[in-house]
């Protein structure tokens, strides 16, 4: 069978009318760049933000013609919003989100972003740059939060390089329910899900912004996540334009930052709390990751990267500070073998600290922070 082109989607998709009844939605420029891989199709369709929930039928008639297609195994559409930040007035919470949850629901809903029904609260964690630990951060902190009686689930938004998978050591694809909604995969009590699920870990990733974009929304909304007290969003490392849709696409009630104790690394943190400050997303705290190293054979101290500068920099700009996560052979083994250290091994000092910072993450979520416990690393 001949591969499927993007002309011939673009052409099925001249099918579908727009909002104004008489135009399709190609010629209305509303659907983004199609992008076609293992005969499955991934689009997005940019609307009013403000129009998202009325027009969901919308999407699903572009999505069912598309899979309706000889040779289409599946189709990936999201609604995209091309509104700017705080132009319309912030959607009421969708049902779910009852006003007797104890922290504030204001974030859920904040600048027109609509919230997922189930989840109370989503938060980020990210860095400034790669290579400071924020995956292994993320999966331990959200860990630590099931480890001190929440129902929390994972989302991988690093699309070009999911960890997920193995870290949590999950294998294989997960179902769907009425052959649209996604279940997660699970394992250690974790809801997870992860484009390292959907495509095989040797294939390389080459999508641009608005595909990278439709992938993250489907993969959080339309994926059947239950109650959960928590979501952690593991965010793609950096600053970038993918790094900045999450942020402001996504009903986000804080950040957490990963950072290492030198000063480059506290440069990048920097960026990225100030671009969720832009996005009006609240900053939870700083981690600082591989904070100091223990000699396993003669228990002496060494601060490799130096030390207490993620401290200094959350008290110079007025952020908590979560805690400092020290550089051991442990958290590198259990991480890569697939056996988070948390559960891997919950009595060791290690685990405490990820069961402090997750905490002190509830705590100021809702707005109760113990300034006395130890802070959220920012790998």
């Amino acid at each position: 069978m001949a591969e499927i082109t993007k002309e011939q989607v673009l052409e099925t998709l001249r099918t579908v009318r727009g909002p104004d009844l008489e135009h399709n939605i190609v010629e209305l420029g509303m659907v983004s760049d199609v992008f076609i891989s293992d005969a499955k199709v991934y689009f997005s369709i940019t609307v009013p933000a403000e129009l998202a929930q009325e027009l969901e039928p919308l999407r699903l008639a572009a999505e069912r013609v598309i899979k309706e297609m000889p040779g289409v195994k599946g189709a990936l559409v999201a609604l995209t919003a091309d509104k700017k930040i705080g132009a319309a007035p912030a959607a009421p919470p969708p049902q779910g989100h009852g006003h007797a949850h104890p922290h504030p629901q204001g974030h859920q809903a904040r600048a027109g972003k609509i919230g997922v029904p189930g989840i109370k609260s989503i938060i980020a964690v990210a860095s400034g740059k790669g290579g400071v630990g924020k995956s292994t951060t993320a999966v331990n902190l959200a860990l630590g939060l099931l480890a001190n009686g929440l129902r929390v689930g994972i989302l991988d938004a690093d699309i070009y390089g999911p960890s997920m998978p193995r870290l949590l050591k999950i294998s294989g694809r997960p179902t769907q329910i009425d052959g649209r909604i996604i279940k997660p995969m699970e394992n250690y009590g974790l809801k997870v899900m992860s484009m390292g699920f959907l495509v095989d870990e040797e294939t390389a990733m080459i999508w641009r912004g608005p595909m990278v974009q439709s992938a993250l929304m489907q993969m959080l909304r339309e994926v059947a996540w239950g109650e959960l007290d928590v979501l952690v969003v593991d965010m793609p490392p950096g600053t970038g334009d993918a790094q900045l849709t999450m942020a402001q696409q996504v009903p986000l009630a804080g950040a957490v930052i990963v950072s290492t104790p030198q000063d480059l690394a506290l440069i990048d943190a920097r960026k990225g709390l100030n671009m969720f400050r832009k996005v009006e997303v609240p900053v939870l705290g700083i981690v600082e990751n591989m904070s100091y190293f223990i000699a396993p054979d003669t228990g002496t101290r060494y601060d490799i990267f130096g030390h207490g500068g993620a401290r200094r920099e959350a008290e110079r700009i007025g952020v908590p500070f979560l805690g400092e996560v020290p550089l051991t052979m442990g958290i590198r083994e259990t991480s890569d073998a697939g056996t988070p250290v948390v559960v891997s091994e919950p009595d060791s000092i290690i685990a405490g600290v990820y069961r402090d910072i997750a905490a002190k993450v509830w705590a100021e979520l809702n707005g109760t922070p113990q300034r006395a416990a130890p802070a959220i690393v920012f790998e």
